[in-house]
């Protein structure tokens, strides 16, 4: 089986830094990591400034607002429903996304993200398993 061990270069589309328009909860963000930080916001009206950002800049945003009390009980599923949300609602990056075939997809970062990806070595690549479980459902719902 490949491995496709980074999010870099003609794989960058995996990225959730990926700009990629998203609609996730009733609004549009210009990438799923732009959804998914909106989605700790504990005030859901908070989420609305989230939209004009990017990435970088929704990250940043997201270590200075009021985190939901149940995030981390809910941070997976959320980051599986907006995973979800960017490939069936951008169908370029669907078909991008099934082309890596049966690769393992692993998130392969030197800032030592060990809960979604991989740092040295170490890691519970869970977006690489989320990204895998929707090429599945991808995969599954193609017709030929």
């Amino acid at each position: 089986m490949d491995k496709i061990e980074r999010f870099r270069g003609d794989y960058y589309f995996l990225s959730n830094f990926f700009e990629a328009p998203v609609e996730y909860g009733g609004l549009s963000y210009r990438s799923s990591e732009a959804a998914y930080q909106a989605q700790k916001c504990a005030d859901p009206d908070d989420r609305i400034r989230f939209t004009a950002m990017s990435s970088a800049e929704s990250k940043e945003a997201s270590l200075s607002i009021d985190i939901r009390d149940d995030w981390e009980d809910v941070r997976v599923d959320v980051m599986t429903e907006i995973v979800r949300c960017k490939f069936t609602q951008n169908p370029e990056l669907a078909d991008l996304l099934i082309l890596t075939g049966d690769a393992y997809l692993e998130e392969g970062n030197t800032w030592g993200d060990t809960f979604w990806g991989v740092s040295e070595g170490t890691g519970e690549n869970n977006l690489g398993k989320i990204l895998m479980t929707v090429r599945s459902e991808l995969i599954a719902k193609r017709i030929y």
